[in-house]
């Protein structure tokens, strides 16, 4: 490791040096290799880690056996899975294809495009998987010599998914920018293209994240109500039947769904900025397209060597607290951030001049807002902090003012992240002189939230860790290993809890910022495609039928149109229909989610309450729970339930595009950004509180566990379950679905509302 550590500083150094050495490079110098050299150095780090951990023991027999039982369920799981969403990207596939070849509507790569993006956003999530249903058992072991080896393995693993997560996405942005300059496409006209992809790793991501939370809550709910409240045995308890399922889910929802939702935030921001960079030089003096499109992916690049050496500075000692924990993981984030604001400095002045700084200033707020939105979810949901510690107390008065507790603290918690927000749009767009350029203004909020997303190697990390202690935990539970085994893991879990609430926030607050991005991007597209299906002649469309009063168009003196300017004007009926049915997206899919999960939990209440009325010897421990019973039923669960809310992020902004027009659409996008942000937040804040108050009442507070505090925060607990592990992080994911799905389909919108609009009129 050392060894390794002197690599990536050299690597880091290297890259300084040469954009210090270059001076103001000229726009015609590719220095997309940057991006190849950052893939290779993630996956390879990736690479490294996983040797690492599967060289550690993973322990006696009975460990290997849970540990296997795990690993089976959650394979079983994602090949069912994958077998729907591939009917799913088939359909898509096809449609793309007559919409490219015989239309002619759109860019014939991007059926193929669409394609790579699901398949790498659905392998990023896969591979994460593949190490952490192998690392859960060797931290439990590695728990057994100290909390610090514990640590190690399980923060390896998570590093795993973080690196496999920035690798294959900037790998493919690589891959697609190879393939586009051998066909020759003009620089300026590659980004739009990649976009597409973006869908696809959107598409893919909706179904994991959505699909895998269903999952895991039925399976955690139906044995928290059964097991804990009901039979009164510990959680993760070898009686339980659902505990197999419940740590599967673990693995599937938290670590496969989660890798591939921040795979799809991180192509997500990179591509939409790079779509920006293209529009903006076209309107600006001495700078070439080249040098604003490839600045997003470099600062991507640095950002992975960056966190790798980040990672060297996570360590602690033994029978460290969780604030000693926490700060360790924190040390090693802010370390990264700093090494990317340095390196990006250079590398913006190297490529464009000292007179373009003010964009250095757009990735610092970005990097900024991250740390901020972290932190401010770190205190709201950990137990070091007043928030939760007080929702504990509540548990003394019964589970309704837990429940009360909880949504205060969640609806509190969103304040301080939407000013965040606020002011690093606003800061970004400043700095990079909006003001004088709104292109470039557009430009800076989308450098932002590359800035944000540029140290997701590492804050990743800390996030995908999180499952792996907690099936760790319930491995040395299950195992029956040494009490001061459970206690380490224990430990590590509620780490995990505070991380990933952390993460979550984190993932949430870039998702706003590239959806911003995303919805400018949008409206270029508008314009974009009305000068195509213009040229093309494309009949029976008309922009005649389109109101004046939102276009504004300049013709020649013979008549022929100059350009196209969008005109939005709030006061607009259509825009403000746009932004109610844009605020009200969200809530309607939390409740599809929400409803989901408690028929899916329902189904996994009745099993394990048969099982345990049918075979009595599985309470008194002489014979064995039908672990595999409860595992099909969460899988067959999750595959019907998650088809409904996942088919709203697509069919919806076709519908209103259709029948009101793409104005409309903008709209919609922007109050489905400010309702699903907000949204968003309080559900992850209110579930990871409800959490660790429960945690904290576990390790001994309010009267510890079996008290009647314990069943209140546990019932706290099982509301906050879909609320932070289904619905909450699947938001942000539905608000980047209908921005690409609306940038993508901006022709076929355009032509079939010109067709409603001749019908109507």
């Amino acid at each position: 490791m050392k060894k390794l550590l002197i690599v990536t500083v050299l690597l880091t150094g290297s890259i300084v040096h040469l954009f210090a050495a270059q001076g103001n490079l000229p726009g015609k110098v590719d220095l997309m290799w940057v991006a190849w050299l950052g893939s290779v150095s993630a996956l390879s780090f990736a690479f490294i880690l996983t040797v690492y951990i599967m060289k550690k023991d993973p322990g006696n027999e009975r460990v290997r056996e849970i540990s296997s039982h795990i690993l089976e369920g959650a394979n079983a799981y994602l090949g069912q899975q994958y077998k729907i969403v591939g009917i799913f990207f088939g359909v898509m596939f096809i449609l793309f294809l007559f919409l490219a070849f015989t239309l002619k509507l759109i860019s014939v790569f991007v059926p193929f495009a669409f394609l790579t993006g699901g398949f790498f956003s659905a392998l990023s999530g896969f591979l994460g998987m593949f190490v952490a249903t192998r690392a859960n058992s060797r931290t439990a072991w590695a728990s057994k010599t100290s909390l610090n080896a514990g640590l190690r393995v399980a923060f390896s693993s998570g590093t795993v998914m973080g690196m496999v997560v920035v690798g294959l996405g900037i790998l493919d942005i690589a891959i697609w920018w190879k393939i586009l300059t051998l066909f020759q496409l003009p620089v300026e006209k590659i980004p739009p293209v990649m976009i597409t992809f973006g869908m696809g790793a959107s598409s893919m991501a909706l179904f994991a994240r959505l699909g895998g939370g269903i999952f895991t809550k039925a399976a955690d709910v139906g044995a928290d109500l059964v097991g804990k409240i009901e039979a009164g045995i510990p959680e993760d308890d070898p009686r339980n039947p659902a505990a197999i399922a419940d740590n599967v889910g673990d693995n599937v929802g938290d670590v496969a769904g989660m890798g591939a939702d921040l795979y799809e935030s991180y192509v997500g921001s990179i591509i939409a900025t790079m779509a920006l960079g293209s529009v903006a030089s076209l309107k600006l003096e001495g700078i070439v397209a080249l040098q604003l499109i490839q600045i997003p992916l470099l600062i991507a690049a640095v950002g992975i060597i960056c966190s790798i050496l980040g990672t060297f500075f996570v360590r602690t000692r033994e029978e460290a607290s969780q604030k000693e924990l926490l700060r360790a993981l924190r040390i090693g984030i802010y370390c990264t951030t700093v090494l990317i604001g340095v390196v990006s400095l250079f590398l913006i002045v190297s490529i464009l001049g000292s007179r373009m700084i003010g964009l250095w200033g757009s990735v610092v707020t970005g990097l900024i807002a991250g740390n901020i939105i972290g932190f401010v979810t770190e205190y709201f949901t950990s137990d070091n902090y007043r928030p939760t510690r007080e929702l504990a107390e509540e548990s003394l008065t019964g589970p309704a003012t837990v429940i009360i507790g909880g949504l205060s603290l969640g609806m509190g918690s969103t304040l301080i992240p939407v000013i965040t927000v606020v002011i690093t749009t606003l800061a970004a767009f400043f700095l990079s002189g909006g003001f004088q350029h709104p292109g470039l203004g557009l430009y800076g909020i989308g450098l932002s939230a590359v800035g944000m997303l540029s140290t997701l190697g590492i804050t990743l990390a800390t996030d995908a860790y999180g499952p792996v202690a907690d099936n760790a935990g319930g491995i040395a539970e299950m195992a029956k290993l040494e009490p001061e085994v459970r206690k380490r893991t224990d430990a590590l879990d509620a780490l995990g809890n505070t991380t990933a609430a952390t993460g979550k926030g984190f993932a949430i607050g870039s998702a706003a910022l590239t959806a911003l991005a995303l919805l400018a991007e949008y409206a270029n597209k508008i314009i974009e495609a009305l000068d195509h299906l213009i040229s093309m002649g494309k009949e029976p469309f008309s922009i005649e039928h389109f109101d004046i009063r939102i276009l504004e168009i300049a013709k020649t003196t013979a008549g022929k149109i100059q350009s196209i300017h969008l005109n939005i004007d709030l006061l607009d009926p259509r825009i403000l229909v746009g932004l109610f049915l844009g605020s009200v997206l969200p809530f309607v899919f939390a409740s599809l989610s929400m409803k989901a999960v408690g028929r899916a939990a329902g189904a996994m209440v009745q099993e394990v309450r048969r099982q345990f009325r049918e075979t009595p010897g599985i309470l008194e421990g002489t014979e064995k729970g039908d672990y595999a019973r409860c595992v099909a039923i969460s899988t067959k669960g999750a595959q019907r339930e998650m088809i409904l809310p996942s088919l709203l992020a697509i069919v919806a902004p076709l519908i209103v595009g259709i029948l009101l027009g793409p104005f409309t659409v903008i709209a919609m996008l922007a109050g489905a950004v400010g309702s699903g942000f907000v949204l968003a937040i309080m559900m992850a804040n209110s579930g990871g509180a409800w959490d660790n108050a429960k945690k904290l009442i576990e390790g001994g507070s309010y009267g510890g566990k079996g008290s009647d505090s314990h069943k209140a925060s546990i019932v706290g607990d099982t509301v906050g379950d879909p609320f932070k592990d289904t619905s909450g992080p699947s938001i942000n994911i539905l608000i980047k679905l209908m921005s690409m799905v609306s940038i993508v389909f901006i022709p076929v919108i355009l032509v079939l509302n010109n067709l409603f609009l001749q019908w109507v009129l």
